[in-house]
């Protein structure tokens, strides 16, 4: 039988696809911890070798691409924000904990949150159901052991959410995802029309640092903006959420944001959020749980 094109599909069947997994109820509350005005919310995701092992690639060109991203811009990173008192979540492929399980303690003694990122950075929309729920299972199970706490939180490998993402993300009995990008604001993701309990802190490509930043090779992919320029697209954002009293929220790489011309950019763009008053620095499950509480 021939499959049906998307012109010719009924309504049933593509409402049907949007209603799967939808923004419902906004959780923005009506205001966040101690009166501040606004809610920054920094991350990272640490892939380092991750990347080319997810496609096969065992060259050590690319690894030691990754592997800087452990070996000198983690450190850097928490240096930066031990500096300016700033909990961040860190978002880790159970493989990438597996490779550099000092650098997770790390993330851990120093109060950050360590998050759920898939176990190799899969490509989650190739995997089966079964496949996709062994992953994420063994890699919350890895993090728990390897940081001392189970996560609460999960961003998907390069954001992929398949069908059976949010079953699983229940299943886990996890309290947030921070994958999908309906909203600036959380809210909570209806499975079907109905609601699940499950806070989104969404994301958003243009408050990524690999689309403006990375560099490959073998592909199209090539950095097109100086850093200073990203950083003053932040920069906007975060000026924005505190005009709107609503959540900044940055996704960031260690592999990529952790060079030094980088890291500048990044410090004047915290020293510039520092010089506001009423600025609530938090992880991703410390939102989510504020927010859940007091939407």
């Amino acid at each position: 039988m021939t499959e049906l094109q998307p012109w010719q599909w009924d309504e049933p069947t593509w409402r049907g696809h949007v209603e799967r997994v939808r923004a419902g109820r906004s959780l923005r509350p009506g205001s966040w911890p101690g009166g501040a005005r606004v809610a920054v919310a920094l991350s990272f995701d640490s892939d380092h070798e991750t990347l080319p092992l997810r496609d096969g690639e065992t060259r050590p060109g690319r690894l030691s691409q990754g592997e800087y991203g452990s070996r000198a811009a983690a450190p850097r990173i928490l240096r930066l924000l031990e500096q300016h008192r700033i909990p961040a979540s860190f978002f880790v492929p159970a493989v990438s904990a597996l490779l550099h399980p000092g650098e997770v303690r790390d993330y851990a003694a120093a109060g950050h949150e360590v998050a759920l990122h898939g176990w190799i950075h899969e490509r989650n929309l190739l995997l089966d159901p079964a496949t996709e729920r062994e992953l994420a299972f063994r890699a919350a199970d890895t993090l728990e052991r390897l940081s001392g706490a189970r996560p609460v939180g999960l961003r998907t490998p390069s954001w992929d959410f398949s069908d059976h993402t949010l079953a699983i993300t229940r299943e886990l009995g996890l309290r947030y995802d921070s994958s999908l990008m309906a909203d600036d604001e959380p809210y909570e993701l209806l499975a079907g029309g109905e609601p699940t309990g499950v806070v989104e802190i969404p994301v958003e490509w243009i408050r990524d640092d690999a689309p403006y930043l990375t560099m490959d090779r073998q592909t199209g992919s090539r950095p097109y903006a100086p850093p200073r320029q990203v950083a003053g697209i932040w920069r906007d954002e975060f000026d924005a959420a505190l005009a709107e009293g609503g959540l900044f929220q940055l996704t960031m790489h260690p592999h990529v944001i952790g060079h030094r011309s980088r890291m500048a950019a990044l410090s004047e763009l915290v020293e510039h959020i520092g010089a506001h008053d009423g600025v609530w620095y938090a992880t991703h499950a410390q939102v989510a749980a504020y927010v859940w509480e007091h939407a």
